[in-house]
């Protein structure tokens, strides 16, 4: 998120949609609604430094009037519409590695089965692993033009590391059809050639390859799921993105899009 200056002398942090106008910085830290997992994802959070990962906030407490405190981490952050800076393939190549930092990390650390974790953007499979099922741009703090840290973890939830992985492609490549991706993203990426270097800078197995075409439509069901529900909720941040993104038209397209392609996509990976 990027600051601006509040007159009680914390910054508003704009980006991002589901916490719009309610998360500050106030000196070395940042303020933010809690999520009602917060007890659980502060834990985690404090063992994934334990375990190496040291690229996300350190929780600091929650306070009494529902809202929770953690480190901020100085850096820039991507909002749209993309720059091309963060969009460049060594930008690109240093998401897939840290995302796999986190998750080698995430992987010894035992999920608490007694929190109640968001359905939201959930990998619909399960999984023995907390995913972070949201790493966008507006989530993703760089220095140098590489990702340094991994910020807003509102959505994590148990699944597969390949569901997370697919979360990511569909940001990043980015996974849409060529309108929606003039709408936000810079002209000239090559979506198939960036989805192979995601997968490689994370790692992934021959078999994983494969399977990860398919993981992305799965994924971008639920994303459109999750929209739908927020719309039917008269979410006002939503139902205006909407709009002004094309509306359910413009789902239908990408969905379409990615289907025709799947071929593309798997040759890409596998070649």
């Amino acid at each position: 998120m990027m600051a601006e200056d509040e007159p009680d002398n914390a910054e508003l942090l704009v980006g991002g949609m589901a916490n719009a106008g309610a998360v500050f910085r106030r000196g070395a830290l940042v303020e933010r609604p809690a999520p009602r997992t917060a007890r659980a994802l502060h834990i985690h959070l404090l063992a994934l430094k334990e375990h190496g990962f040291d690229a996300a906030p350190t929780p600091v407490r929650l306070t009494t009037d529902g809202r929770e405190q953690l480190s901020f981490i100085p850096g820039d952050v991507a909002l749209p519409p993309f720059p091309r800076w963060a969009m460049t393939q060594t930008a690109l190549r240093s998401v897939g590695s840290l995302l796999r930092r986190l998750h080698e990390a995430g992987a010894a650390i035992p999920i608490d089965t007694r929190a109640t974790w968001p359905r939201d953007l959930a990998d619909p499979a399960g999984g023995t692993m907390l995913c972070h099922n949201d790493v966008c741009p507006d989530n993703i703090v760089f220095r140098d033009g590489q990702a340094f840290a991994l910020i807003d973890f509102d959505l994590a939830a148990p699944g597969r590391p390949l569901w997370d992985v697919a979360m990511t492609a569909r940001y990043w490549a980015p996974m849409l059809d060529p309108a929606s991706a003039a709408a936000l993203y810079p002209a000239g990426l090559d979506a198939p050639a960036r989805l192979r270097i995601l997968a490689d800078s994370y790692g992934l197995s021959p078999r994983e390859r494969a399977e990860l075409p398919g993981v992305i439509e799965q994924a971008t069901q639920t994303c459109r799921d999750f929209v739908a529900d927020r719309v039917a909720d008269g979410d006002p941040v939503y139902v205006q993105t909407l709009t002004e993104r094309g509306g359910w038209e413009r789902w239908d397209r990408m969905q379409a899009w990615l289907v025709t392609h799947r071929e593309t996509f798997t040759n890409a990976l596998l070649r």
